[in-house]
């Protein structure tokens, strides 16, 4: 039996993935016990999954976005838990629990604030040419708007010290969260190291097409905002 890391949170923004998270959930807290999944509006069942499979569910009644379920989920880990870390982790499966315990140690090695995951880093990266393109364009623009040296500057998989979190304010609540986190952490000035980690591009995940588009749109609120 793995054993059990309970001085992290793994945060998940949670919208209509009723056919996945319990098997996320699950998954998780074979290695990391404390789950908070905020369910953001979703039109299915999929906060009573993620109960049912153990995790802490917070309810907005409304779709928000995912920059506002972040930020409940964050809030929550501060203000009702006394953990150490958290760990911002997608519901749909792309994310894996052994890279999200590599970062963890990571930064208790290293007495780290900060680490990040990067796609770009170790493994070749599963999407398609577009979608790489668009991610180092994304990495580019990022590392002149904050100074952060990083090869996949938006991956949602990344791991928070308390301190580092209680920097976090976001008030984007669309995709434009992606480069307004990665201001507020980079303005904290403290110590943050990038790691490899693994995307799972399941068939699930591929089918809701979402992903290419997401990444457009953080190019756009880069070039523009």
């Amino acid at each position: 039996m793995a054993e059990k890391i309970t001085d992290t949170w793994l945060v998940i923004p949670l919208y209509n993935e009723e056919p996945v998270i319990a098997q996320v959930v699950r998954e998780a807290r074979e290695v990391f016990p404390f789950i908070i999944c905020v369910d953001d509006g979703s039109r299915d069942n999929s906060a009573a999954e993620a109960s049912a499979a153990g995790a802490y569910v917070v309810k907005h009644p409304v779709n928000l976005g995912q920059g506002a379920a972040l930020q409940t989920g964050i809030e929550f880990v501060l203000n009702q838990t006394d953990a150490k870390y958290l760990v911002t982790f997608d519901a749909d499966g792309q994310h894996q629990v052994s890279d999200a315990l590599m970062m963890r140690n990571t930064a208790e090695e290293k007495n780290l604030g900060i680490v990040f995951g990067s796609r770009f880093r170790g493994t070749p990266v599963e999407s398609g040419w577009l979608k790489r393109i668009t991610l180092q364009l994304v990495a580019y623009l990022s590392r002149h708007r904050t100074g952060l040296h990083l090869t996949d500057a938006h991956n949602g998989l990344r791991l928070l010290r308390r301190d580092a979190a209680g920097a976090v304010n976001l008030t984007q609540n669309q995709m434009a969260h992606a480069s307004q986190i990665m201001g507020q952490l980079a303005a904290t000035k403290l110590p943050y190291e990038e790691v490899p980690v693994h995307i799972r591009y399941t068939d699930y995940s591929r089918a809701k097409g979402q992903s290419l588009l997401n990444s457009i749109n953080i190019v756009v609120d880069l070039l523009f905002r």
